[in-house]
């Protein structure tokens, strides 16, 4: 390629090579998402089409780089966690982040119709990212960990405070303040003696979030096929492996999930 008099423009391109034998993580949060979910009446605390759709553009995420361990999601938030090893972009951190943001996003407007089909969305929505390295994997575990709690106590609160709106009659200022130095405790108390729910019973998507694992799948499909001796084709099923990204929701802060997929931590994954 010939070069010219002004590629010495290069020289000041920073080095951002992250470094070796750790884990990457890339967290994206949709920014104003406050805004947006109430342009586009998401429903109060939870919207499954909202949910699904950011799950839909996860594992989209995920098919796209393959180098992708595991991913852990809520809210308007997902960590995507990249091996120890991956040698993608060449370990450029803004190469990560730029892919996994722009893949996201136009994911996001291009599912939308998907899971809302009666909204019609005003306008595109923005994410913001970032990247931190953990060395161990006892730090990996200690973030997602974080991830979870931090669902938990949101969606607790959120669960009390739109109950306490939308069913108790309360300001949004009123609710605010009747929650006010409340601890779990008084939360679930609230929710159980005055609208009769128990938060345990909520569903595990609201409480524990979306983890997004690669398992192998069974898939029956059907095939033409020519039979010796046969004229005509025929049509017969198949049954075939493939490995794609899974949703699960279930506690990943204890020791019984790793334990059941030690690939998602494996050295040679």
């Amino acid at each position: 390629m010939a070069k010219s008099k002004f590629e010495y423009v290069r020289d000041f391109e920073a080095d951002d090579t992250v470094l070796p034998n750790c884990w990457i993580v890339v967290r994206l949060d949709g920014r104003n998402f406050h805004r947006f979910s109430e342009q586009h009446e998401f429903k109060k605390p939870n919207d499954d089409r909202a949910l699904h759709l950011m799950t839909k553009c996860a594992q989209t995420v995920m098919q796209e780089l393959e180098d992708i361990a595991i991913a852990y999601g809520q809210s308007d938030e997902y960590s995507f966690v990249f091996k120890k090893k991956s040698r993608w972009f060449k370990r450029r951190a803004s190469k990560f982040m730029t892919h996994v943001v722009s893949q996201f996003s136009s994911s996001y407007v291009f599912y939308w119709k998907d899971y809302f089909k009666d909204q019609q969305l005003l306008y595109p929505p923005g994410f913001d990212g970032r990247i931190v390295l953990y060395p161990s994997n006892q730090n990996l575990k200690d973030y997602l960990s974080w991830r979870q709690a931090d669902c938990h106590i949101n969606n607790l609160y959120n669960t009390v405070f739109w109950m306490l709106v939308q069913r108790g009659g309360l300001t949004p200022v009123q609710a605010q303040e009747r929650l006010r130095g409340t601890l779990a405790g008084d939360k679930n108390e609230i929710l159980f003696s005055e609208f009769n729910i128990n938060y345990n019973n909520e569903p595990l998507m609201y409480r524990k979030g979306t983890v997004l694992i690669w398992q192998k799948v069974n898939e029956v499909i059907t095939k033409k096929i020519k039979l010796p001796k046969e004229e005509e084709e025929k049509e017969v099923e198949v049954t075939r492996t493939k490995t794609k990204v899974v949703p699960l929701h279930c506690d990943i802060i204890g020791e019984q999930f790793w334990e059941e997929y030690p690939e998602i931590l494996a050295e040679d994954s």
